[in-house]
């Protein structure tokens, strides 16, 4: 005969393995939630649109010409450290010149939603060549299509090589020069990027404004509202500027005095309004 104490015992025992059981369900079941939304997270596609919040200003950092080793490593680096995004508009004759710059920014392509990758054609208006590049048509939107195509670049976002143009959507603004190359793109579901700032050098690759001069710029043009659109500002800038460390400490230096204002956040340039627009 089974004493009381002995199923006593038991029971307890069973209960402590349900309980077990249970507790253990449950966590696998929380991991297997927290895998499943890191999964989501991770399958971000460049593209998917954001919320604009109209108490924030919105940054976006676009560097050009990339990729340029050192320089373009040593900006998304800071940007990582720092913890902002960028967009870096590319040219597809630096991306072939050897299996490095592939390298550069093939790793860039993968880094989305941190950095976004967009076409800034594939000659760089045949060497910087502008009057002739856009006053022959089709040859510049051929180009700027065989760069697309050569990087594999998923959005048909382009900044024009020497011009400061905007357009999309039916609408223009910039220089007349680049008008037409603008207007079929625009026509082939392009949006074409300019700026609002831009982060100039001189003797081809030295930073000309300081990093506190620069900030207070882009203070003040958010202050009396002279931006392309409303509280958003498009920064340009190059990665050959920053080849060497002193200037990587000054894009350091930029990009915290920027963070100093909590309102300020730093997007790609894929939920740009014009470019998010439908």
């Amino acid at each position: 005969m089974v004493s009381g104490k002995f199923l006593f015992s038991i029971t307890l025992c069973l209960g402590s393995l349900f309980l077990f059981s249970c507790n253990n369900g449950s966590q696998q079941s929380k991991s297997a939630d927290s895998t499943q939304k890191k999964a989501v997270v991770n399958t971000m596609v460049p593209g998917t649109p954001i919320h604009y919040d109209s108490s924030k200003r919105y940054i976006f950092l676009t560097w050009d010409d990339s990729p340029q080793p050192p320089g373009t490593q040593n900006c998304a680096r800071t940007f990582r450290e720092q913890g902002v995004k960028a967009t870096f508009f590319s040219v597809a004759a630096h991306y072939n010149i050897d299996p490095l710059r592939k390298r550069i920014l093939d790793s860039l392509k993968k880094a989305y939603p941190e950095f976004l990758v967009a076409n800034h054609s594939y000659t760089h208006a045949f060497r910087d060549n502008y009057n002739f590049y856009y006053t022959h048509i089709d040859s510049a939107v051929n180009d700027i299509l065989k760069a697309q195509q050569d990087m594999q670049i998923p959005l048909k976002i382009v900044r024009l090589p020497g011009r400061n143009t905007w357009a999309g959507n039916g609408e223009f603004r910039g220089p007349k020069t680049s008008e037409k190359v603008a207007g079929r793109l625009d026509s082939l579901g392009y949006k074409i990027i300019g700026w609002d700032i831009e982060w100039q050098f001189i003797k081809g690759n030295i930073p000309k404004q300081s990093a506190t001069a620069l900030a207070k710029d882009v203070n003040d043009k958010f202050d009396i509202g002279y931006t392309n659109q409303p509280n958003t500002m498009v920064i340009l800038a190059h990665d050959r500027m920053f080849a060497k460390q002193q200037y990587v400490d000054s894009l350091k230096t930029f990009i915290q005095l920027l963070k100093l204002d909590p309102r300020n956040v730093f997007e790609t340039i894929d939920h740009y309004p014009i470019v998010q627009q439908k």
